[in-house]
């Protein structure tokens, strides 16, 4: 979901300069309606990550670790 975020801010940056340089709002708001579908994904997947249960319960737990004895 991340990349499709990323995909989404520059596709609107694209139509910002575009935008600019055709002097055409209609390119504009559509510059501003991707940004804040990107940004609604973004928040989006935020929460979403928060509100996942951590792999694990939480718990942290070692490996064993093999104990090589010295030879006498």
């Amino acid at each position: 979901m991340l990349v499709l975020t990323l995909v989404m801010a520059a596709v609107g940056f694209l139509l910002l300069v575009v935008s600019l340089l055709t002097g055409s709002v209609v390119w504009a708001w559509g510059c501003i309606v991707v940004c804040v579908a990107g940004a609604v994904l973004l928040l989006v997947s935020s929460l979403r990550s928060n509100s996942a249960p951590r792999a694990g319960g939480g718990t942290h737990r070692s490996l064993p670790t093999e104990r090589f004895d010295e030879p006498d």
